[in-house]
């Protein structure tokens, strides 16, 4: 396998002898250091280096790794000043969408109103003492198989400009959605897809049943919150065992999909390769969107800290060829999240270049100086790499959802 490259930002106040310099926060010209980059070997060239620059870009796969404390994901001024909804009209949005997702995006939507449809009425039908009705799951399923198919992007864009509501119901959308774009990166067959897909979408389905007010709870969970929490996943075993026609492989990927790498998780203290390699994908996309989603007892983190996250945690928690297949189908900065670029300016992103995970396409919405644009601009980072000074343009870090008053959800798609 490939080896996979990982840059990070980080404040020079975490720079260590054994790290590799790829970028500076300053042009290379006139630093004394070559443009190619500097492995730090001497203190001197640690000083000199936390001199002239408050940031560098260090390129773990060539030397040693930060500690996450200096890992920069955003800017230090404040992200919660409310800004004013950009004037765009859908006019011009839709056009940018249809250059980025051709024809998918409103197909997409569909996809993605069938299959909450789906959900809310199975879910709704467990919470008053129903049984579940995996067909009216299979619709919702293929009909986002067949929008994955055709563009793998799409979908996950607007799944997470939608992102809002009960989190038991988006949750396993967006668990589903990520399960069905991974598996296709990986090359699953249509039957396997919709297998990996129908499992990520139940993985959760037993905290349905959980205590009234238990995942509503604010604040830390203790002990015994935790093993009610826990014991879903028996509940979820108990609700597939009386549904007919679930294949062995979701019955797999809801059963394990808490079992980790190392043998820490539960219910079984699975390991490696004991844990099926389905549970495996769906642990991994699982772990993802409850670290960015909205929980009354956890804080969201940004779509980019919770791809950093996963890499910190490859081999230990998740299996680390399948964080770095990951990463290469989201991206280091995911599509749909909110990002600061080095000249100020605030906007979402878009697409993934695959070749160069750090330079995404972006939709700008905000200007240098975080007031809205008059009109959205769409910049391909993997072309554009000046802004207008002729200062290198990168990303500077991923954004919080509602990050300067942005509602995606308002901006877009309503």
């Amino acid at each position: 396998m490939t080896e996979f490259r990982q840059e990070l930002r980080i404040s020079t106040a975490g720079l260590e002898r054994g790290m590799f310099v790829s970028e500076l926060d300053r042009p290379w010209l006139g630093s004394g250091f070559a443009f190619e980059g500097v492995m730090v070997e001497t203190d001197d060239d640690l000083r000199r280096l936390q001199v002239m620059c408050k940031h560098v870009v260090v390129d773990i796969a060539r030397g040693k790794s930060p500690s996450p404390q200096f890992v920069v994901f955003d800017d230090d001024d404040s992200l919660s000043a409310p800004a004013a909804p950009p004037p765009a009209s859908h006019g011009p949005v839709r056009s940018i969408l249809s250059r980025v997702f051709g024809n998918e995006v409103a197909a997409a939507e569909k996809a993605q109103e069938t299959l909450e449809a789906g959900v809310r009425d199975v879910i709704d039908g467990l919470r008053t003492g129903g049984k579940l009705d995996a067909e009216k799951l299979r619709v919702g399923v293929d009909t986002m198989l067949d929008s994955i198919t055709r563009n793998p992007m799409a979908l996950p864009w607007v799944m997470e400009m939608r992102r809002k509501g009960d989190y038991v119901y988006q949750h396993g959308i967006a668990c589903s959605i990520w399960a069905a774009a991974f598996g296709r990166h990986l090359g699953l067959e249509r039957d396997d897809l919709r297998d990996l897909a129908l499992g990520a979408l139940l993985c959760d389905v037993g905290k349905v049943r959980m205590p009234d007010g238990l995942l509503s709870k604010p604040g830390p969970l203790d002990a015994e919150d935790l093993r009610l929490v826990r014991a879903h996943v028996e509940e979820s075993r108990r609700i597939l065992a009386d549904t007919p026609g679930l294949s062995p492989v979701v019955h797999q990927v809801v059963d394990c999909h808490h079992e980790r790498h190392d043998g820490s998780g539960y219910p079984h203290g699975l390991a490696g390769s004991a844990i099926p390699m389905y549970a495996r994908i769906a642990g991994l996309v699982d772990s993802y969107d409850a670290m960015v989603s909205q929980r009354p007892y956890a804080a969201s983190r940004s779509p980019h800290e919770a791809v950093m996250e996963l890499y910190q945690t490859r081999d230990r928690l998740f299996q680390a060829e399948l964080v770095e297949q990951f990463i290469r189908t989201c991206g280091v900065y995911p599509t749909g999240t909110l990002v600061e670029l080095t000249d100020g300016s605030v906007g979402v992103v878009m697409s993934v270049n695959t070749l160069k995970r750090l330079r995404p396409s972006v939709m700008l919405l905000l200007g240098a100086d975080k007031s809205p644009l008059a009109e959205f601009r769409l910049i391909d980072l993997a072309e554009v790499t000046t802004d207008a000074d002729g200062e290198p343009l990168n990303v500077r870090g991923g954004l919080p959802a509602g990050a300067y008053g942005i509602d995606r959800a308002a901006l877009f798609l309503d």
